[in-house]
């Protein structure tokens, strides 16, 4: 996951950490039990990490066509996706349940680690089109700010209290509130000690590891994919140690100004 760090002019400038071996999850509130955010492959079938690393899992990625998925590039770079799958082997996940085999990598033009423009987002293919699970569709529509989504990932656990703390491989879900929605999508994780906020009940935010991950709109019609996570800001004062304490601002890309992009990849005009 990447941290995009505040100067004092308030510039985003961004800042590459490197996570290999490195692997964090779901930050939960301190005072609400860890149940509440535990979840199973079996209630987001199309969400599927990318990589095993001992009781770690790196990375995560959202079906969103029968042949495709989306991911942050950066971790086509983090796993051995973009190695295996430049060299022309297959890479091995699994989705649902089941071992699926990716053929190919197709990162966003724009993505550039360490560019202030970069578009962190890459296309995967698998090798061949799944009959199951159903694809999560995209969110077509600009209407992201103050809506409530839900997040995904593995990895480490931690608290707002005290940030990032143990690795347990362990899925989690959390939900969290859009707070701004111009170039990226940006979630604020909100400290319920304090009166002013309005803290969720199952409030979480993204650390590293959930990179790629899906920020959900719920609809009348089920899920909507609306970001893609890339990264946190941070202030001049961040420490690594407690990444994923209260006022963390989470960074996704914003599936709504890429659809262009990734409908010409996934059904190109022949």
């Amino acid at each position: 996951m990447k941290f995009f760090v505040i100067t004092t002019r308030y510039l985003l400038v961004l800042l590459v950490l490197s996570c290999t071996g490195s692997v964090y999850g779901i930050i939960i509130r301190h005072d609400i039990g860890q149940s509440a955010y535990d979840t199973r492959s079996i209630d987001y079938p199309a969400v599927f990490f990318l990589e095993r690393q001992g009781a770690r899992k790196m990375c995560v990625a959202t079906l969103i066509a029968q042949q495709w998925a989306v991911t942050a590039a950066h971790c086509t770079e983090e796993t051995s996706l973009g190695v295996v799958t430049e060299q022309g082997g297959t890479f091995s996940v699994e989705v649902a349940g089941q071992p699926r085999e990716i053929d190919l990598v197709v990162k966003h033009p724009r993505y550039q680690q360490g560019a202030v423009d970069d578009v962190d987002l890459a296309l995967i293919r698998f090798e061949v089109p799944l009959a199951s699970p159903r694809p999560v569709p995209l969110n077509t529509a600009k209407n992201e700010l103050s809506q409530v989504v839900t997040i995904v990932g593995w990895g480490y656990f931690g608290v707002g209290t005290l940030g990032r703390q143990y690795a347990d491989g362990r899925m989690r879900h959390g939900t969290n509130r859009i707070s701004h929605s111009g170039r990226y999508l940006r979630t604020v994780f909100d400290d319920p000690r304090e009166v002013s906020t309005e803290s969720l009940p199952t409030e979480g935010t993204l650390a590293l590891g959930d990179s790629g991950g899906p920020a959900l709109l719920v609809t009348e019609s089920g899920f909507r994919l609306a970001g893609v996570a890339v990264g946190q800001l941070s202030g001049t004062n961040y420490k690594e140690e407690t990444q994923g304490c209260y006022g963390a601002i989470a960074i996704y890309e914003r599936v709504s100004s890429h659809l262009a992009w990734i409908e010409s990849v996934i059904r190109p005009v022949k």
